[in-house]
């Protein structure tokens, strides 16, 4: 039976003009190559783009329109700026508010975050001076309206609400700062810039963990920060 089949197939083709057996064979070739392309960009479409879309809606920083300018320790871009005053700007108003944790908190935990919050940035603080001194970066010398605010929201709280606060304000904070300075010390060809963010690096995640440890911090649901 197979063979009958095979032979009306034969015949059929056969009976194919010239012309028609070459079109039909450059169709089956041009098909086959459009598949392949087509499975070679669905993934670079789903995860290539994808991935650093996400990347960079989670990584807010500032462009100050000053371009890339050069420095004895390499070229330095808007980023690098952005992120040596961030740095600056978040001891401006996080060791005041580990000053007021070691004041008013009520657990030894949040005691020791406030410990862990001044001499962090304290040191933090520092590098951060002396970096954009060297670079010829403008630094900030007061906390934003934003970061006041939260202060002026730790300084109205007593007990175990000010436990809370402390804990989920400052937290909120670093995870965001976080993303920052992988991202800096990622792409920076700054060796200062890349210093910095190294030491930030261990700071930070030394204050997350920290602060988690008080016990206080309400993460957020699974997937709210995918809405966001």
């Amino acid at each position: 039976m197979r063979s009958v089949r095979s032979l009306r197939s034969a015949r059929s083709l056969s009976g194919l003009r010239p012309v028609s057996r070459r079109t039909l064979g450059t169709g089956l070739v041009v098909g086959s190559l459009a598949a392949t392309l087509l499975a070679l960009l669905i993934p670079v479409y789903l995860f290539g783009s994808a991935e650093p879309a996400a990347a960079t809606a989670r990584t807010a920083w500032t462009d100050d329109g000053g371009g890339i300018t050069n420095t004895r320790s390499g070229p330095l871009t808007p980023l690098d700026r952005d992120f040596v005053r961030r740095v600056r700007l978040a001891g401006l108003w996080e060791k005041p508010a580990g000053r007021l944790a070691l004041e008013r908190g009520t657990k030894g935990a949040v005691k020791t975050a406030g410990h862990h919050l001044v001499d962090g940035h304290t040191e933090l603080d520092r590098l951060s001076l002396e970096t954009g001194q060297a670079l010829g970066v403008t630094m900030p010398q007061r906390p934003t309206a934003e970061q006041q605010g939260w202060l002026d929201q730790l300084e109205g709280a007593q007990g175990a609400t000010f436990d809370r606060l402390f804990a989920n304000l400052v937290r909120a904070a670093h995870g965001k700062v976080f993303g920052l300075v992988a991202l800096v010390r990622d792409r920076t060809a700054n060796t200062a810039v890349r210093d910095l963010a190294s030491r930030a690096n261990t700071v930070v995640l030394d204050h997350i963990t920290v602060l988690e440890n008080t016990g206080f911090v309400d993460f957020p649901h699974p997937g709210d920060n995918e809405k966001k």
